[in-house]
C-alpha cells in the first residue's frame, strides 16, 4: 500500500508540473499572462476581469469565459437586427438583408456554443474551427449589404461586427495557449 501511494503522489506531482493549464488555478497574473497571447490584450483583460469567476479559472476556463462574452455579443447583435427589421417595414430589400444578418449572428452564436462543448471535451482543434466560423459569420452579413448597391452598411452594425471578430480573435489566442 505504501508503494502504491508513493506512486500516486509522484504521478500527481509529475502531472501538475507538466500540465500548466491545470496547475495555474489561483494565479493572480494568469489573466495578464494569457491575454499577452492574444491580438487584443486590453479587450481580453477587461472582459476577463469583469467576470467574477476569472480569478479562480485556469486557461481553459478563461477561454470559456471569453466564448461566453462572444455569445453575448452575437445574441445582442441578433436582437438588435431583429428590432431594426421592425423599423424598416416598407423597405423589403433592407428587411431581407437585416433578416439574413440576424440569422448569421444566430449561426455565430451556435458556433460559439459548439466551441464551449469542444473546449469542455478538450477538443481544441474543433473549438478553434468553431470560433473561426463564428468570426466569419459577420462577413456574410457585410457581404449581404454589398449585393445591393443602394444599401448602406449601418455604422452600428460595423461596430458590432468588429466587436465579435475581436472577441473571437481573443478566444483563438487563448486556445493557442492551450496547446492547439
Amino acid at each position: 500500500m505504501g508503494i502504491a501511494f508513493s506512486w500516486f503522489l509522484l504521478s500527481l506531482i509529475i502531472f501538475f508540473s507538466i500540465d500548466p493549464i491545470l496547475s495555474t488555478k489561483g494565479n493572480p497574473d494568469l489573466i495578464q499572462q494569457t491575454c499577452k497571447n492574444t491580438k487584443y490584450y486590453d479587450l481580453c483583460v477587461s472582459s476577463l476581469k469583469s467576470d467574477s469567476s476569472s480569478p479562480k479559472a485556469n486557461i481553459k476556463g478563461l477561454a470559456l469565459i471569453m466564448v461566453k462574452v462572444g455569445m453575448a455579443n452575437a445574441t445582442a447583435t441578433n436582437t438588435y437586427l431583429s428590432s431594426q427589421m421592425l423599423s424598416v417595414r416598407n423597405d423589403t430589400v433592407m428587411k431581407k438583408v437585416m433578416k439574413e444578418c440576424a440569422d448569421k449572428y444566430g449561426f455565430a452564436n451556435d458556433a460559439l456554443q459548439s466551441s464551449v462543448q469542444d473546449l469542455s471535451a478538450e477538443f481544441y482543434d474543433y473549438a478553434y474551427m468553431h470560433v473561426m466560423a463564428a468570426a466569419d459569420y459577420p462577413n456574410s452579413c457585410h457581404n449581404a449589404f454589398k449585393k445591393y448597391p443602394g444599401l448602406i452598411y449601418p455604422p452600428e452594425l460595423a461596430v458590432r461586427e468588429d466587436g465579435l471578430k475581436h472577441i473571437c480573435d481573443v478566444v483563438l489566442g487563448i486556445i493557442d495557449a492551450l496547446g492547439f
